[in-house]
């Protein structure tokens, strides 16, 4: 039977079937490359319903034949159109509003209309559907059962779907594996990871087991915090390593590097020989996290290098008696003549002998402390001074109108004299607004000198008054003036002179 017989007999089943054929053409040059094997079924479906009316046409003289090779044509015919049109759907119109549905979608989509289309097919021939769900119910009950691997892998599948907890595009993390997530299948997830491999991940696991997502907020771009570890000389400033460390990232343009939300450093561990800082960044892209990496790292190392800040290595210290002593007084002589010249840039003690001053500097604590500390509050008492070495601090005042900012200080100024002349409270609150870099000088140390020198009590009054003087304004104000009276007397009864 020629194709013209078969127009002449079964025109309208014919030209149904042809047109079928060209939308499969014209969809075939219409989808991605990739989803053209899609199309292969329904090619054979219509191949199929070709054949089978061609037959009808062949076996005219044989009705019961030709009527069961009709209903076959029919039937393959609603299964190749329920097939054309899911695929043109979920490959066609779904991407073009930039909609990528999962592979199971479109199976789960084929599989209830090609069911429906059964159900349709089987009463419109008569057949009570009821009685044959009836006598199906043991057969589906004991393939259920011994498929229960498969079908928790397909409902697994439907319902990560269903409950949004995973989707094509996502970039998942699943044990030591990452990757993009670039299809979801009956049975099995798959990841395609940076190096081009495919992971194929059964449904079932990952309804049991923990994975990560990284995905977009609803309101918000793609951000994913990361964060790169340095490991910096301990001695430097901890201000001005997180400070090069952020300025790294905000000064410079490195790709899929986000400067907003912010980078924030922050001083993560101290350690023998270094201090481990982390430097945590916004990335925009999951896919280039070692790149960026790598690239935040490079602009890092090149901030530090521009402020002078060297990297720290692990130490070990080996006790060997001859050398070990000899360096240790070395580092002894470098930090007594260090606090030597803070005792000499003091004004307080500037115009003592040279005897005296060691002997200060011999008494002198180191007390450093971070930005924001408290170094003395109003009130308390202390009997002792500081002596800023590096840094700032604010002298704040607690007054009925608020706290007020009396003073700013920097490095050489001291603070809290009065508490080590005369034991008073002290009448201010001191914070740092920087590091601050201290040394602290206790009442014990000062009186050794006033011990031997008893005129240095005056010598201190004198310059002790002035500068009250210059502050009094301020006091006054907040209800804290200078106590008034003879502060050498007061000076001489604390020290018991």
């Amino acid at each position: 039977m020629t194709v013209i017989e078969v127009a002449v007999t079964r025109q309208p089943e014919l030209w149904w079937a042809l047109a079928g054929l060209a939308l499969t053409a014209m969809l075939f040059r219409l989808i991605r490359p990739s989803e053209r094997r899609a199309l292969r079924v329904t090619w054979l479906l219509v191949a199929l319903v070709v054949v089978a009316l061609a037959g009808v046409a062949r076996f005219q003289s044989y009705p019961m034949f030709a009527t069961t090779v009709m209903g076959l044509a029919v039937v393959l015919w609603g299964l190749a159109a329920i097939h054309l049109l899911s695929t043109i759907i979920f490959r066609g119109v779904l991407p073009a509003l930039g909609v990528n549905a999962p592979r199971i979608a479109l199976d789960l989509t084929v599989l209830i209309l090609a069911v429906a289309w059964g159900i349709l097919w089987l009463r419109l021939g008569g057949v009570d559907t009821s009685q044959l769900f009836a006598t199906s119910a043991v057969i589906t009950a004991v393939l259920a059962f011994s498929m229960q691997d498969t079908l928790g892998n397909v409902l697994g599948g439907v319902t990560l779907q269903l409950d949004n907890s995973l989707r094509v595009g996502d970039w998942v993390r699943v044990d030591d594996t990452s990757g993009l997530v670039t299809d979801v299948h009956w049975r099995y997830t798959i990841i395609e990871t940076r190096n081009r491999e495919l992971v194929f991940v059964p449904n079932g696991w990952l309804m049991k087991n923990r994975f990560t997502v990284l995905r977009a907020g609803l309101d918000a771009p793609f951000a994913w915090r990361r964060g790169v570890q340095f490991n910096i000389d301990p001695s430097a400033d901890p201000d001005a390593v997180i400070r090069a460390l952020e300025r790294a990232v905000l000064d410079s343009e490195i790709p899929h590097v986000l400067t907003d939300p912010p980078p924030n450093a922050i001083l993560f561990d101290v350690a023998s020989g270094y201090n481990r800082y982390i430097l945590r960044y916004w990335l925009g892209h999951p896919r280039h996290d070692d790149p960026g990496d790598s690239a935040v790292r490079v602009h890092a190392l090149a901030s530090l290098a521009r402020a002078g800040i060297r990297a720290g290595v692990p130490q070990e210290e080996h006790l060997m008696i001859k050398e070990n002593e000899s360096w240790r007084d070395a580092q002894g002589r470098q930090e007594f003549d260090r606090r030597l010249a803070a005792i000499r840039r003091t004004e307080l003690f500037a115009n003592f002998s040279e005897p005296e001053q060691r002997t200060l500097a011999g008494h002198l604590i180191h007390a450093p402390f971070a930005a924001g500390d408290i170094i003395t509050r109003q009130g308390a008492v202390a009997h002792w001074l500081y002596l800023i070495i590096q840094g700032e601090a604010k002298v704040l005042v607690d007054s009925p109108d608020g706290r007020l900012l009396v003073a700013t200080l920097r490095d050489g100024a001291i603070f809290g004299e009065m508490g080590m002349l005369t034991g008073e409270a002290r009448s201010a609150t001191v914070v740092a607004v920087t590091s601050v870099d201290c040394y602290r000088l206790d009442k014990e140390g000062f009186a050794k000198i006033l011990q031997q020198r008893p005129e240095v009590a005056t010598e201190m009054t004198a310059i002790v008054e002035a500068r009250n003087a210059q502050r009094s304004a301020l006091l006054t104000r907040s209800g804290q003036a200078v106590v008034p009276g003879d502060l050498l007397s007061r000076i001489r009864n604390f020290f018991s002179t």
